[in-house]
């Protein structure tokens, strides 16, 4: 049977199991496009920019548990997808980006739009390939989805050269593989569990590795076997539900302090696929030189790379955490359990928020509060980075199947096209987005996106009218210094409704429960809007301007 290029990249990616692509139309891959309109049960979401595809296609990565597809043209397409694509990377979200690329006989002439994009993306992605030859799409491609998914998952970007997508193939080769599981050595899980047996103040740190490998349940077990507290990393927050007796709270932006000091003082830390990021470790200052370390993680590129490790040990989550509650660990050691009881009140009292009535302006402390109460525990949430998710981080809890995915990159405009494709990934159910007024600028034409396709998220825009995260550091460094964050808003309720979504302003906290009531029943797209005193820049530490 003869096949384009084009069909050939369709095919592959029908094989994969692929039912959601999100992009952007462009001329230098119609062949494929086209090969689309074969495949009914392949869906090509359209995008109104890039940058809003590759976080749809990250946000419904992330929420599915498959590899995320996007899609883009040459040149500033090309370039518009990096932030979704960076984000992934540093979130190890399984990603293939595809990319058309200008004809193989234009390359090296700085032709319309020619970017290098093996040389561009090769330190954004784990693996970069421009597939010359049509008969080679299904070894490139398939290889592209395996190293996607596998060891720590990540981005993968493949170029397509616009003439290899017209060139005609007679043998179809190739077909998708996976990898086995990579399980500890038992001798390691031996000497991990004579390190946590002999501990006195330990501690665990598990971060996005316990949530691809979904190993939340032996976690548990893991944890009340031998009464160790666990701390999230950041933004990892549904990795131990929030509800249980030894969590003891995040890490990250606005950590406790009590809790990173015992972290710094204990002598065993136990971290379970996690990368030890800068703002998990507080700018790297988290843990003391004397502690101990285990360090499990699935890839042992990650071992050593922050902390040199007493046990370092190359495994799945899942298959170490299985392993080792099989040892013969017992530890009634009345101190530890103490410490964690300690810990787990601090938390409960730091999380949990004092409700403030506001008539000028909507209290964050009260509408967190009233989400929580109203949304179903399996609710997922997603956000941007902002000086708003300083509440959101320090007062939600994420039990029962709740979910969170939000950017470890930080990026801004992430929070509402994530939430498309998590919706789309689980429309049963409700998908709740935060944004400040200055990331949700930067992709709020997507909304239009989730009216197209008629996706019922619900976008919630903190609005203070400043870049607040960057207000936050200027007034740190530079008091009574203003540049360049004061800024000036629409009315986004009536955006919302011009785009044909719901759309809410709520001015007063009071006003805050009747909304997000209404925009659930709308069953539509819906945007509210809360007005939120600009003097007043994070849940921490109250700091006002």
């Amino acid at each position: 049977m003869e096949k384009t290029g084009g069909q050939l990249v369709v095919d592959v990616l029908e094989k994969e199991g692929v039912t959601k692509i999100f992009g952007v139309p462009g001329e230098s891959y119609l062949n494929v496009l086209d090969a689309i309109y074969e495949h009914p049960q392949i869906e090509y979401i359209s995008a109104r920019q890039e940058g809003g595809a590759s976080f749809m296609a990250e946000g419904y990565a992330k929420a599915s548990g498959q590899v995320g597809v996007c899609m883009a043209t040459r040149g500033p397409g090309a370039t518009n997808l990096s932030i979704g694509i960076h984000t992934a990377h540093q979130d190890s979200t399984p990603l293939v980006a595809l990319i058309g690329q200008v004809e193989r006989e234009f390359r090296d002439r700085e032709a319309f739009q020619e970017v290098d994009f093996v040389g561009f993306f090769s330190h954004l992605c784990k693996w970069t390939v421009e597939i010359n030859h049509a008969d080679r799409v299904p070894e490139l491609l398939h290889r592209a989805f395996h190293i996607a998914r596998s060891g720590r998952p990540g981005p993968v970007l493949v170029s397509l050269p616009e003439d290899m997508l017209d060139d005609v193939v007679t043998k179809i080769t190739h077909q998708p593989f996976r990898a086995s599981k990579i399980s500890p050595e038992q001798e390691a899980v031996m000497e991990a569990a004579k390190l946590i047996q002999e501990a006195e103040r330990p501690i665990m740190i598990v971060g996005g590795g316990v949530i691809l490998s979904d190993s939340t349940k032996q976690l548990i077990a893991l944890s009340e076997l031998t009464q160790i507290p666990v701390a999230t990393a950041f933004r990892r927050f549904h990795a131990f539900p929030n509800s249980h007796d030894n969590y003891v709270g995040s890490l990250g932006i606005g950590a406790r302090p009590d809790l990173v000091q015992y972290i710094q003082n204990s002598d065993l830390v136990i971290a379970l696929g996690t990368r030890f990021s800068q703002m998990t470790t507080s700018d790297y200052t988290l843990i003391n030189e004397n502690s101990k370390l285990i360090h499990v993680d699935v890839s042992e590129e990650t071992l050593g790379k922050v902390y040199t490790p007493t046990l370092p040990i190359v495994s799945d989550i899942k298959s170490f955490l299985e392993e080792i509650v099989k040892e013969p660990i017992e530890n009634n050691d009345e101190t530890r359990r103490e410490n964690t009881e300690r810990l787990r009140k601090h938390y409960v009292e730091f999380s949990t928020p004092e409700l403030i009535k506001k008539d000028d302006y909507v209290d964050m402390n009260s509408v967190i509060y009233h989400i929580s109460k109203q949304l179903p525990k399996d609710a997922i949430i997603t956000s941007d980075a902002g000086n708003f998710f300083s509440w959101l981080s320090r007062y939600y809890r994420y039990d029962e199947g709740g979910k969170y995915y939000g950017p470890t990159s930080g990026a801004m405009g992430y929070g509402m096209p994530a939430a498309i494709g998590a919706k789309l990934a689980h429309p049963d159910k409700i998908v709740v987005s935060f944004s400040g007024d200055g990331g949700y600028m930067m992709t709020m034409q997507d909304f239009e996106t989730a009216v197209r396709y008629n996706i019922p998220i619900i976008s919630i825009v903190v609005n203070n009218n400043i870049y607040g995260t960057i207000r936050t550091h200027q007034e740190r460094k530079f008091p009574d210094r203003m540049v360049g964050t004061q800024l000036s808003n629409p009315n986004y309720k009536e955006i919302a409704e011009s785009f044909g979504g719901f759309g809410e302003r709520v001015t007063n906290t009071n006003e805050f429960i009747p909304a997000l009531k209404r925009a659930l029943e709308s069953n539509k797209p819906a945007l509210i809007e809360v007005l939120t005193d600009p003097r007043i820049l994070s849940a921490n530490h109250e700091q006002t301007i």
